[in-house]
């Protein structure tokens, strides 16, 4: 049986399982568009250790923001609104980065009318992915003035928000809110219809890495943009019209811990079991 009949199969499963914890899910509880891309960028851009934690600041990120977050963001005021969102606090991401982030998300949608198009200025449809495209959104998205929000403070945390293909960073939360918008199926928005999902490149995470290095999805051993196209063109042998139609698989294999990466006594209770070919460490 083949590795995209065996992913197949497990992406089916696990879009079915309503347990299975994931940032997505927050962007599914509401329905304007406008809302969804705002909901969806700040869930993406949380989305790092452990998942527990990461959706107790988007959930208390989403009281303070009110009913409609896209309305909030088009009028927010760092001096008038900023006052709860200081307060928060994700690992090292602190408030006053999400403070900087939402002016940044305000000045687009000022700038463009919506983060679609922000992102459309620079997406060229004959391209084979999306990496320009996400070279110049991060570039422009910085280029919007927001050191007033940081005064004497380091501005340090707002960078990680947009990461750059060319630094040789894997870019997974930018790809990760990529994936929601473009593709559309059970778990995918697909909201943004100019778009093409065959350009999209993986998100990728420590799992996702994990399990493609177990499939030999990739050469590399070091997560990266490098790892992240060399997976994405692996995939894109399964289906080249979408090839990060996985990622969700890939990511959520992994995070229940099931893959017997390096462990081949718990390589029984991996549902590829047979197929992957892990590279055991040697004992010394």
């Amino acid at each position: 049986m083949s590795i995209k009949h065996h992913l197949d199969a497990l992406k089916r499963r696990f879009e079915r399982n309503e347990r299975i914890l994931d940032p997505v899910f927050r962007v599914h509880e509401f329905s304007d568009p406008a809302d969804q891309e705002i909901v969806g960028f700040f869930s993406a851009a949380l989305a790092y250790g452990r998942v527990a934690s990461f959706l107790r600041t988007i959930d208390s990120l989403l009281v303070m923001m009110g009913p409609s977050p896209a309305a909030f963001v088009r009028r927010f005021d760092p001096a008038r609104d900023a006052f709860g969102i200081v307060t928060l606090k994700h690992r090292w991401t602190r408030g006053i980065d999400l403070v900087a982030l939402m002016w940044i998300l305000r000045r687009m949608i000022e700038k463009s009318g919506s983060l679609e198009e922000f992102f459309l200025e620079a997406y060229r449809s004959e391209a084979k992915d999306v990496t320009s495209a996400l070279e110049s959104f991060s570039l422009r998205a910085l280029s919007l003035d927001h050191d007033f929000v940081y005064g004497s403070e380091k501005r340090t945390g707002v960078l990680y928000f947009f990461p750059r293909p060319s630094k040789g960073s894997g870019c997974k939360r930018l790809n990760l809110f990529l994936r929601w918008m473009v593709r559309q199926d059970g778990i995918d928005l697909g909201i943004w219809r100019r778009v093409d999902a065959a350009k999209l490149i993986v998100p990728l995470d420590t799992h996702v890495a994990r399990v493609s290095q177990c499939l030999r999805l990739t050469k590399y051993k070091s997560p990266g943009w490098a790892m992240a196209l060399d997976i994405t063109n692996s995939l894109r042998k399964l289906d080249p019209s979408d090839p990060v139609k996985y990622d969700f698989t890939l990511c959520h294999l992994g995070m229940l811990e099931k893959c017997g990466f390096e462990r081949p006594h718990r390589d029984t209770r991996c549902p590829l079991r047979g197929l992957c070919q892990p590279r055991f460490r040697r004992r010394r």
